[in-house]
Parts: C-alpha cells; sequence; structure tokens
C-alpha cells in the first residue's frame, strides 16, 4: 500500500507548516496545531534506526544542542512530497571532545528522548572537534515522502 500524490503533499504540509488536510474524518478534515511550534534537528554518529529515538547514537561534542525550526513555511519549504530547509540550520561551535556525524534526525523534543519523525545519512560524514560548526545551508537538508 502507498500514500497518492496529494495526500503526501498535504502530510508534508502539516507536519513542517502545520497546515490542515481537508477532507479526513468531518468537514473540516484534519486540523493544524493551534501554535505551531518547531521541530528539532539532530545529528548522529549512527543511523538512530526506525526503532530509536532522538538520542540513539546522538552526536555529544562539548557545547552541542538540537536546532529548532519553525513548523512554519520560514521553516521548511513545502513542494509537491519533499521537504527543504528554507533558511541556514546551524549547531553550536564544538567547544572540546571530537566526534564524527553520519546521519540527521528531525524530530519532537529539544532535549531528551524525543520521537523521531524522520531520519536520514549525511551525503558526506562530518568530523566534528574544537571550532567546528555544523550546519545545513538553505536548501541542504531535504527528504522525500512516499
Amino acid at each position: 500500500m502507498s500514500k497518492g500524490n496529494t495526500f503526501e503533499s498535504e502530510l508534508m504540509l502539516c507536519i513542517f507548516n502545520n497546515a490542515a488536510i481537508p477532507l479526513i474524518g468531518d468537514a473540516s478534515g484534519i486540523q493544524p496545531s493551534a501554535t505551531a511550534g518547531s521541530l528539532y534537528i539532530a545529528l548522529h554518529t549512527g543511523d538512530p534506526g526506525e526503532a530509536g529515538t532522538q538520542t540513539t547514537s546522538e552526536c555529544a561534542y562539548t557545547s552541542y544542542a538540537r536546532v529548532a525550526v519553525a513548523r512554519t513555511a520560514g521553516g521548511f519549504t513545502c513542494s509537491a512530497n519533499t521537504v527543504t530547509n528554507a533558511a541556514l540550520i546551524q549547531f553550536p561551535q564544538c567547544t572540546g571532545s571530537s566526534e564524527t556525524a553520519t546521519h540527521f534526525s528531525i524530530g519532537t523534543a529539544s532535549s531528551g528522548t524525543g520521537k523521531v519523525l524522520y531520519r536520514g545519512a549525511l551525503s558526506a560524514s562530518l568530523a566534528i572537534s574544537s571550532g567546528i560548526q555544523p550546519q545545513f545551508g538553505a536548501g541542504d537538508l531535504d527528504g522525500t515522502e512516499d
């Protein structure tokens, strides 16, 4: 079973732009949150897996923190069944220790366990050490709903 193209697009808009999904359930459909809130981008040293959480293999360099991205068109651009970050996503600069990031996740919590909504491999591993500030330029973090 797979989703239809229209629903894939509507699902991306609901999750990333806090938009309603019309005509599901009653006439008003699935409604957006009263407050859009944010999703949280995390870096990982390995694939957190489908059963993992935001803390599974999460980076832990000194000063590391997840980055909040607003669930709006200013945070994410959705087109057809794809999503990309609309602006720079910049993690705190490493101030000590070192590790290599290989994956990212998009989740629900600013810290702690948190639910992974989407995850993926980085296009290239990123060696992080003192003075390195990981970032995704606008349009660099993308995914497809299928």
